[in-house]
């Protein structure tokens, strides 16, 4: 698989379900501020717009939190459907 397609939602129609899921895991009620609500938890001072004084580290730390949270929450679900 090529890098370039990398981000991109596999399956179209799923981005609404990934977007309601991104907003639950985050306890918020719109999915775009799930990545501001997991910062302000983990201290890291995102914000909207430039964050180009932000480290690797320190905007993995928020993309990590957010991705294995729905990981995790996907794991569950499959588990209950077994």
């Amino acid at each position: 698989m090529e890098n370039r397609i990398r981000n991109q939602t596999l399956v179209p129609e799923a981005r609404h379900k990934l977007d309601q899921l991104k907003a639950k895991v985050a306890r918020v009620n719109n999915p775009d501020k799930a990545k501001y609500e997991i910062a302000k938890e983990i201290g890291v001072p995102l914000q909207k717009g430039y964050n180009g004084n932000l480290t690797s580290e320190e905007a993995g730390k928020v993309g990590g939190r957010l991705g294995g949270r729905m990981v995790k929450e996907l794991i569950k679900m499959a588990q209950r459907n077994l």
